[in-house]
């Protein structure tokens, strides 16, 4: 009798199981829909990349994001994430005063093209005379004049996008 019962307790314990694992493969989030016409997965096997002529999208506003990187485009680029919005440039010393140079960080922090969608931030470094570089501070205004910049250029290309 011991046996018996212990085998239907294996048995009952391994259907258990199998239906918790298959209730929580079903509600979860890996899953996806497979636009080819395969059906839903739960491994996450459909294909969610853009066809061919599809645009991959990209997490923030197009608008600030090209004319972010056209408004820096005369400073050498460090980093640019489409995703989570941020461009950082690499340091720039300006030909004309060798003994400074500028770092920006632009964080793009909206989908919607607005003023409060934007944050520059600028660093500036000079030289101590001994091939070394101290950080200096930044007029505020110099972060001011960069965003504004940014968001002009933006809207220039939002309106050139809709007159076209």
């Amino acid at each position: 009798m011991a046996f018996a019962r212990g085998s239907w307790m294996r048995v009952a314990s391994a259907g258990v199981l199998t239906l918790a694992l298959v209730g929580v493969a079903g509600c979860g989030t890996g899953g996806s829909r497979n636009v080819d016409g395969g059906g839903w997965s739960p491994f996450g096997r459909g294909s969610s990349a853009p066809k061919g002529g599809e645009a991959a999208q990209i997490g923030v506003n197009a608008y600030l994001w090209r004319a972010s990187l056209d408004t820096l485009s005369f400073m050498p680029l460090a980093s640019a994430d489409p995703y989570g919005g941020v461009v950082i440039t690499d340091w720039y010393t300006n030909p004309e005063k060798p003994d400074e140079r500028f770092k920006v960080t632009i964080y793009i922090l909206d989908t919607r093209l607005r003023a409060d969608g934007l944050n520059a931030t600028v660093f500036k470094q000079v030289s101590d005379g001994a091939g070394g570089w101290t950080d200096a501070p930044t007029a505020a205004q110099t972060e001011t004049d960069i965003e504004n910049a940014i968001l002009t250029k933006a809207r220039q290309l939002r309106l050139a996008n809709i007159a076209g």
